[in-house]
């Protein structure tokens, strides 16, 4: 039950009006739902504690590699949930509204991200060993207690619920309410403009326990307007999930030029370089962030014949 069915069950009419009145500013009578701003944060808060109190608890009473199974199936239930809670009494709308249809198309697409983001992370690693910024040593390392194989399962999960966690709060949530909330007051595309740069900023803010310096920041900001982007030219979570997961994977579990996060490595590579160049936010990660971009927006004009912002974005149909 909706809180405007509530309201409406329990108070006179006069009353009714004047409660619902003093909820304008939370709440859209037309919509029976909350407003945009608190429905582009309320997801994000929610699950952002719950995965810190997931991780504190977990952490204090459990060792590898009991840990990081519990924590995998933690963050996959709060995930489904997030999605489930916010289709059915955040948002009031459908799953397939947060860019999450699932079809075949949809997983035709998660696969051409994910071979985009292997494709340049694989760039990256050549560019780092040609210039003598990173040694190759071996293959198959850092599987710790477990054998190799199940090791990089766990990591794959780990970083695929993760990377599927962010692209839903942050694009499918959040970006698609602020553009939904703007569009009318502003024109569809600034709205969309500013819902971007929201976004992008929150997910910037998000990875500054990796930033050691503000310059840092123009990674994180670049890699989320290319995520934003392809959301937004496409309506749907397909390409940016599968490009988000298979990046923070192959390059940290196959290509071993992870820095912030240790990880089994399919091929182990000693970074020797300036953190400048080769650090985890260094030129040349940047400089393949921003190819993969062009080559995401490549397929999208040859798929869809234009580059337009998917009205889907910006237009609610409810459920």
């Amino acid at each position: 039950m909706s809180l405007q069915s509530a309201v409406d069950r329990i108070l006179p009419t006069s009353l009714r009006q004047r409660v619902l009145q003093l909820l304008w500013p939370v709440w859209n009578t037309k919509q029976r739902r909350l407003r945009a701003p608190f429905r582009a944060l309320l997801p994000t808060v929610l699950t952002f504690l719950l995965l810190a109190i997931l991780q504190t608890v977990i952490r204090a009473r459990f060792n590898h590699p009991i840990r990081e199974l519990l924590e995998l199936t933690g963050i996959a239930v709060i995930l489904v949930s997030a999605v489930l809670l916010s289709a059915r009494a955040i948002d009031r709308r459908p799953v397939s509204g947060f860019g999450l249809s699932f079809d075949r198309e949809w997983w035709h697409s998660f696969a051409v991200g994910g071979i985009v983001a292997t494709v340049i992370n694989g760039g990256a690693l050549i560019v780092s060993l040609g210039t003598g910024w990173a040694t190759f040593v071996g293959v198959m390392h850092g599987s710790g207690d477990l054998p190799f194989v199940p090791a990089m399962g766990i990591v794959f999960g780990y970083i695929a619920f993760a990377a599927a966690w962010e692209e839903f709060i942050l694009r499918g949530s959040m970006l698609t309410n602020l553009a939904e909330g703007a569009d009318g007051f502003v024109s569809q595309r600034m709205a969309v403009g500013l819902a971007v740069i929201l976004s992008t900023i929150v997910f910037a803010f998000l990875h500054g326990g990796k930033i050691t310096h503000p310059s840092q920041y123009g990674y994180y900001l670049i890699a989320g307007l290319v995520l934003s982007g392809v959301y937004v030219l496409t309506g749907e979570l397909a390409l940016s999930i599968g490009f988000h997961v298979f990046y923070n994977f192959t390059q940290s579990a196959i290509f071993g030029l992870g820095h912030s996060q240790r990880t089994p490595e399919l091929l182990a590579v000693d970074i020797v370089g300036s953190s400048r160049w080769v650090g985890e936010e260094g030129l040349v990660f940047v400089c393949f962030a921003i190819l993969g971009g062009l080559l995401l927006v490549v397929y999208i004009r040859w798929r869809d014949g234009s580059l337009e912002p998917d009205n889907r974005v910006t237009t609610y149909t409810g459920r």
